[in-house]
């Protein structure tokens, strides 16, 4: 790439969009994966709107360099990961937002951050429902492109539910705009939701429109402690047979011991288990709805359950469960992932994980969105140990496989990225996989969209 071609780029955006010191650049390579095999890009460029993307692409374009999209840098399968030679196209300063409260749905830019939607819209008395658990940190953008869960979707849903419409740009430099502020639109064929979890390999999302609902009821919150993970299984396949909770949440015991060295809560450090459940069912239908819970979990083997519609105490067990991945990479390195496999298998899943542990010689804790069968293991080691480093990377792949043969998927919410790829021919099959293949022939024929991720 010559310096002519890159001062052409420069000359097509506003001061100060293109960055290229190393320095300035070196933290723009990684997402929070930190995948080893990040490359060195030629610049990074801030968007500031939808032409500005176009420029960006159609110069990529023009002298085939690769583009990785990059929101605010906290995927976790290294979807952002930047390439040698290529652009990273930042949406970061893309943060226009409009409510419109009688449609109950919002356009927003790519590069607000979760939090800061749900504060917006919570000014007109709605909700945008998906929360990861980074939801402070993470982009409205970058959950779009990685379908993204969180801890309310065992009843409310992932993003793909609540995005109505967006603005793409394609790999020649075209925007187009897909769906709308329609709550029914059978109108062709389902692009929109084609661009939704697509890593940024078919297009870059420059705009989104948003359904809202109105706002969370107060919740009520149920804790069970369990002396067995099977028994904390039962309980949350009981749970989901009776009712659809706001929140079935679960916590190994790695992950308790952890969180409790960091927030001294009081967790039982003996419990297996921990099951963290909530409703919202209005007036006094959630109390008697925590009461179905609380009973399920007794029936199953609880050694202790309570719950609680204090909203302080509920919320301080919220934030637990969304601490526990932090407090476990306080242990060490972490290969994370997020396997899922229907409900009835979480049980087999689970143990599965502790065996593989166990014969790999590896720290693996697992928390898992349990009401949807969406589990976190997080596997520990020490990148300075080359030989417990292999052993943790084997272990990532047999995890992997244990979900698939348990019926389930390599990754629930947080995409394939460049960590899972060699896993998605056995997950998908080659029909599909030929047909994957065959979409991204045909809107990115020269593949400079996000190369090595998902593909």
């Amino acid at each position: 790439m010559t310096l002519v071609s890159l001062t052409e780029l420069i000359a097509q955006l506003p001061d100060g969009s293109v960055l290229t010191d190393p320095e300035v650049t070196e933290s723009y390579r990684h997402d929070w994966a930190r995948d080893p095999n990040a490359g060195k890009p030629l610049a990074v460029v801030r968007a500031t709107n939808t032409a500005d993307v176009q420029a960006v692409v159609r110069w990529a374009s023009a002298n085939a360099v690769p583009v990785v999209p990059r929101g605010a840098g906290s995927g976790l399968s290294g979807g952002a990961t930047a390439v040698d030679g290529g652009i990273v196209l930042s949406t970061e300063r893309m943060r226009e937002i409009t409510v419109d409260p009688v449609t109950r749905t919002a356009v927003v830019g790519p590069g607000l951050l979760n939090a800061e939607v749900k504060q917006a819209v919570a000014e007109h008395g709605l909700w945008y429902p998906p929360d990861p658990s980074s939801f402070e940190i993470c982009s409205i953008g970058g959950n779009t492109a990685t379908n993204a869960g969180g801890l309310c979707c065992v009843k409310y849903g992932v993003t793909t539910d609540y995005v109505l419409g967006m603005q793409v740009v394609l790999a020649d430099g075209t925007a187009v705009r897909l769906g709308g502020p329609r709550l029914k639109d059978a109108a062709g064929l389902s692009l929109t939701k084609l661009f939704v979890g697509s890593e940024g390999t078919l297009g870059i999302i420059t705009e989104i429109t948003l359904r809202l609902i109105p706002a969370q009821p107060q919740q009520t919150t149920v804790v069970a402690t369990f002396a067995t993970l099977e028994e904390s299984a039962a309980a949350i396949l009981a749970i989901t047979r009776l009712l659809r909770p706001s929140m079935l949440e679960f916590m190994d015991k790695v992950a308790i011991n952890a969180v409790e060295d960091e927030l001294r809560m009081g967790l039982d450090r003996d419990a297996e288990a921990l099951v963290i459940a909530r409703s919202d069912a209005p007036g006094p239908y959630a109390a008697a709805e925590a009461e179905t819970m609380a009973q399920a979990c007794r029936d199953n083997g609880a050694v202790e359950v309570f719950h609680t519609d204090d909203p302080e105490d509920g919320e301080a067990f919220c934030a637990a469960r969304r601490f526990a991945i932090p407090a476990v990479e306080l242990k060490g390195a972490l290969l994370l992932e997020d396997v899922g496999v229907p409900v009835p298998q979480l049980a087999a899943l689970v143990r599965g994980i502790a065996n593989i542990a166990a014969e790999r010689d590896v720290m693996v804790s697992v928390i898992a969105h349990a009401g949807d069968g969406n589990t976190h293991p997080l596997i520990v080691y020490n990148p300075d140990d080359a030989e417990m480093t292999d052993r943790a990377h084997v272990a990532f792949g047999e995890i992997m496989s244990l979900a698939i043969g348990l019926g389930g998927t390599i990754t629930g919410e947080h995409g394939v990225g460049r960590l899972k790829k060699a896993w998605l021919p056995d997950y998908l099959g080659p029909e599909v996989m030929d047909l994957t293949k065959r979409i991204k022939q045909a809107l990115d024929p020269q593949g400079i969209l996000n190369p090595g991720a998902i593909l």
